[in-house]
């Protein structure tokens, strides 16, 4: 083992089986919500412009597949927690595999770039094969990820055709959603009652309610919507019910199946419904005071897969950690927890760093508005590793810092002359109040020096590059080229980018230690900063 594996790979506690499938599962919803929020807030795609307008809806609908594709893995993997040991009983899963995945989803990416925010309609024809390429290669490469597949085929046994039906189910569920339609026309009570519901939440929020009962409209301020009966919450009454039979098929043998059917289907079906009116309710504040496009277009379209998502994941958490619902009356061991390991401090804070920017995308009219947000999060996830972070080395090296320091001044020579992304941003600052700026200002310069280098470092060079170094220098090359090129990609300026990444990662390799990756990230975002600082150019950054 190199000297650079030894200092990314040891260190604390060995995770579990299922620990080690939650964060894969964690992983890789939060590459579907932001390849959604890419393609959704920062491409310009008109499906009707396209061409192919039932292909283009066909792969926004993926988002819902690969949803509820993973709320059923979840959920078989707490049904069949035998099949995680089996699946996991090895070491973690090949760094060829992980390669495999992580050039898919780059490949999926790889038009933003390329479009530079332009137009994608004339074009989309040709990048339907990149996208489809993409997405094949990457679901290749996180199955086998998780296990080589004659560990797949030994560990499924049995319950092999059961796992596949599952699974396929799970991909079905969307057109599970369109079959049921005629449900929501034979309860017209139920749209009745949400809309009663949403418009007693909104007065919560201190303006006039308009109401128009007979016709099902709703709004405050100057954004209406109609309260359509496919948006009465039957199709979530549906599909909790429908994973609520699953589970109880997988786990009839440790189910107290009538306390489980009189208790927790019942609070399913309610918290369906609720986060429903919730949903709905979010989507007419927002549409009043931040974007109408943005409610419709973004937060309607994905909000509900995503709350019943994180619905379904939370009722069998529930489940599985009640002991009066078991038969045996014993809720399932946990396994050592996720914040003493290193794996996890390496992954799950770039996990909440991307899913708080998404959520900053789809809640603010510019999305660095919400960094004040995005710095708390940040801090939090950082902070609730601190145990393990104290136990490595940290000091920064003078060849790093001034690697870090040649990297910012090209980052700064290298940028392009003010853009209107960039005027955008300054003309939102100045609409601020005078502390809301300066909090603002903080947050960003306390984001972009200490936190986001820790962050990305942990993820990019802690955990990708040496994950794929296996050794040799042909491995190593690899591993410096695909966490840079992925690197690049996230930064927008993919040439600049994933030259820095080379950087911090060549400077990783130098001594086996992320620090001086650290260290190098800090200096090269200071020196941005402070001449951001100093011309009022945030879009620098």
């Amino acid at each position: 083992m190199t000297d650079s594996n030894m200092d990314a790979d040891q260190g604390g506690m060995r995770l579990g089986p299922g620990q080690r499938l939650f964060l894969l599962l964690a992983f890789f919803i939060a590459e579907v919500v932001l390849l959604a929020a890419a393609y959704q807030f920062w491409a310009r795609i008109e499906c009707q412009g396209t061409g192919a307008e039932a292909f283009c809806f066909g792969l926004r609908g993926m988002v819902a597949r690969a949803m509820g594709l993973l709320a059923v893995a979840a959920v078989l993997a707490w049904a069949r927690p035998g099949l995680v040991a089996r699946l996991f009983s090895g070491s973690a899963g090949s760094g060829r595999a992980m390669a495999l995945h992580l050039a898919g989803v780059a490949l999926m990416f790889l038009p933003l770039p390329l479009a530079g925010g332009a137009d994608m309609n004339p074009m989309f024809a040709v990048l339907v094969p990149v996208w489809i390429a993409g997405a094949l290669v990457a679901t290749a490469g996180a199955v086998l990820w998780v296990a080589p597949w004659r560990v797949w085929r030994q560990a499924a046994g049995s319950d092999g055709r059961l796992i596949v039906a599952a699974l396929i189910g799970g991909l079905l569920l969307p057109d599970l959603a369109e079959l049921i339609l005629p449900l929501w026309y034979a309860w017209p009570q139920m749209t009745a009652l949400t809309f009663d519901a949403v418009a007693m939440l909104l007065t919560l929020t201190g303006q006039p309610v308009h109401v128009d009962a007979p016709g099902f409209i709703i709004g405050v301020g100057g954004f209406f919507v109609h309260i359509a009966r496919e948006c009465s919450g039957v199709e979530g009454l549906a599909l909790v019910t429908g994973f609520s039979a699953l589970y109880a098929a997988l786990m009839w043998r440790q189910l107290h199946l009538t306390r489980y059917w009189l208790v927790v289907l019942p609070l399913g079906l309610l918290a369906s419904w609720a986060l429903n009116v919730v949903r709905i309710a979010v989507l007419i504040v927002i549409g009043d005071r931040i974007s109408p496009d943005l409610a419709v277009n973004g937060f309607h379209s994905y909000a509900g897969w995503f709350f019943f998502t994180l619905l379904v994941l939370a009722m069998m958490a529930l489940v599985q950690a009640s002991p009066w619902l078991h038969r045996d009356g014993r809720a399932s061991a946990l396994a050592a927890p996720i914040r003493s390991d290193w794996l996890a401090a390496r992954i799950l804070p770039f996990i909440a760093f991307m899913l708080v920017s998404t959520v900053s995308a789809a809640l603010f009219i510019h999305p660095e508005l919400g960094y004040p947000l995005k710095a708390v999060v940040m801090a939090l996830v950082l902070l609730a590793f601190v145990p393990v972070y104290r136990q490595r080395d940290w000091r920064a090296s003078l060849p790093a810092l001034a690697g870090g320091l040649a990297v910012g001044l090209f980052w700064v020579w290298s940028a392009p002359a003010e853009t209107m992304d960039g005027f955008v941003l300054s003309q939102l600052l100045t609409g601020l109040s005078g502390g809301m700026l300066v909090i603002w200002i903080i947050a960003r310069l306390v984001g972009t020096i200490a936190l986001v280098p820790l962050i990305e470092e942990l993820f990019f060079r802690g955990y990708i590059l040496t994950r794929l170094d296996r050794g040799g220098q042909s491995w190593r090359l690899v591993a410096l080229a695909v966490s840079s090129l992925l690197f690049g990609l996230l930064h927008g300026r993919l040439i600049e980018a994933s030259v820095a990444g080379l950087v911090f990662g060549l400077l990783l390799l130098w001594r086996g230690r992320l620090a001086d990756a650290v260290w190098a990230h800090v200096a090269a975002n200071a020196v941005v900063a402070a001449v951001a600082l100093s011309r009022g150019d945030w879009a620098l950054i």
